[in-house]
């Protein structure tokens, strides 16, 4: 039987009429391969953050980065939707390929060849285009990367809800039934198991360092920074004379120097880079040799910032509130004394720390006192106060916030086993106060004030 001539000219008009249908898959299949690559890199975008960066997001005018913030607030629902929403995508990559496939050999069948060679080439094309390239794109442009997608994932964030929901739900109800129990140990539990392990074997030098390795990940910034009354620094305006003559009364190595107000801090001044110049004369432009200061938040974690500090190869930091004011200073010293104790060099004052033991139970502190280091002196948790010191983080605001006004010279302030006397004030702070520790067994009770 002799061949239709009319049949290669039938198949090249089917193939001619399909041409749009297989332009709509190809560039339907290219939508989806870079909904699979944006998404699949807003994962180690969004997770990759830094706290300063999403402290930044929060303050943020920009509502793409204010979106990422909010995203953040839920991290768990957050990365159930990029799963849920990245395979849903891959999914129907995969789907119409197969659909495509079906329609060029003529059959829902095709062979077991094909289907082999279809799975090679669009594995091939999820994991490189939807998955290494977008995620080591997005890891080294981590805002950029998330800021572009937030707008997509938060659509995606809601629509998906009820699934996401239900997902986390089953999640957490697994999670409950396998857990084991033992693995999750709080400081507090390592702090006690310490005393009972190192009680014979170690010196009090020694369990004191372990605590602190212990409480280390636990302490922010503000809990041990130098408050902003306290912090020596210079006005850009001082003249070289001045300057050197103010420098050998402080005795420190660094100096922040500001511009009008302390809140305006314009750099660090490093001493070792004034001695070439100590016979110029006072119009000297001293201004030049300042280094940029390095910022931080109130919130962050020291064992977080002494990372930066080894990587920036700074030993100071500005520590700034949430209106972007100075609030304090820490430095690599104040950090690592949380570990080995107080380090005291020649220009250090014997009571840095001022208090004075009167008897076993009774002491005298100054207001300014940071709480973490009267805890650390009278032997106690600082989880006793968390209820009640608020936003504080100094003995005399801790004694603010429980009397709920500035108390008068001789006002008695009790709390648990401690009774507080002021012993100064003045108009606007608790200068001086004495502390008593009844030996009893602690007792929590309601505050109140004589």
């Amino acid at each position: 039987m002799e061949p239709d001539p009319g049949e290669p000219l039938t198949a090249s008009l089917l193939l001619l009429a399909q041409l749009p249908f297989y332009f709509l898959s190809g560039s339907f299949f290219l939508v989806l391969l870079i909904l699979s690559g944006l998404i699949s890199g807003s994962e180690v975008a969004f997770f990759s953050l830094s706290q300063d960066e999403i402290a930044r997001c929060k303050s943020s005018a920009n509502p793409a980065e204010k979106s990422i913030a909010t995203l953040l607030m839920h991290p768990q629902k957050l990365l159930a939707t990029i799963l849920v929403l990245n395979n849903l995508v891959n999914i129907s990559i995969v789907t119409l390929s197969a659909f495509v496939t079906w329609q060029l050999t003529g059959t829902t069948e095709p062979e077991g060849t094909i289907l082999v060679l279809l799975s090679i080439i669009i594995t091939g094309f999820i994991v490189y285009f939807g998955e290494i390239i977008p995620k080591v794109y997005a890891n080294q442009n981590r805002i950029q990367f998330a800021r572009f997608s937030s707008t997509l994932l938060n659509v995606s964030y809601s629509l998906l809800s009820p699934l996401t929901w239900f997902l986390l739900g089953i999640g957490n109800m697994i999670e409950r039934r396998i857990e084991r129990k033992g693995y999750n140990v709080s400081v507090e539990q390592l702090n006690e198991a310490l005393e009972l392990t190192a009680e014979k074997e170690a010196t009090e030098e020694e369990k004191g360092i372990l605590k602190g390795i212990v409480n280390f990940g636990t302490l922010s910034v503000k809990q041990v920074m130098k408050s902003r009354v306290d912090i020596t620094a210079f006005d850009m305006e001082t003249d070289f004379h001045e300057l050197m003559d103010q420098i050998n009364k402080t005795g420190y190595s660094r100096l922040p120097i500001y511009n009008e107000t302390v809140d305006k801090i314009e750099g660090i001044l490093y001493i070792k880079d004034l001695l070439p110049y100590l016979e110029q004369e006072e119009d000297f432009n001293w201004q030049a040799l300042l280094r940029p200061a390095f910022f931080v938040p109130e919130s962050k974690k020291i064992d977080s910032l002494f990372k930066d500090f080894q990587e920036k190869r700074v030993h100071m930091a500005i520590v700034v509130d949430e209106y972007g004011g100075t609030s304090g200073l820490v430095t690599l010293e104040d950090i690592i004394e949380e570990i080995v104790g107080e380090i005291n060099d020649e220009f250090d004052e014997e009571n840095e720390i001022a208090y004075n033991k009167l008897d076993s139970n009774t002491y005298i502190f100054e207001g300014k006192t940071s709480l973490n280091d009267f805890c650390k002196i009278i032997d106690e948790d600082i989880s006793l106060f968390e209820k009640v010191k608020g936003e504080s983080e100094s003995l005399g605001g801790l004694l603010l916030e429980i009397n709920s006004k500035l108390p008068n010279s001789g006002d008695k302030i009790k709390f648990d086993r401690f009774v507080f006397t002021v012993v100064a004030v003045d108009q606007r702070r608790i200068k001086r106060v004495r502390v008593f520790v009844s030996p009893q067994t602690k007792e929590l009770h309601s505050n109140f004030t004589d």
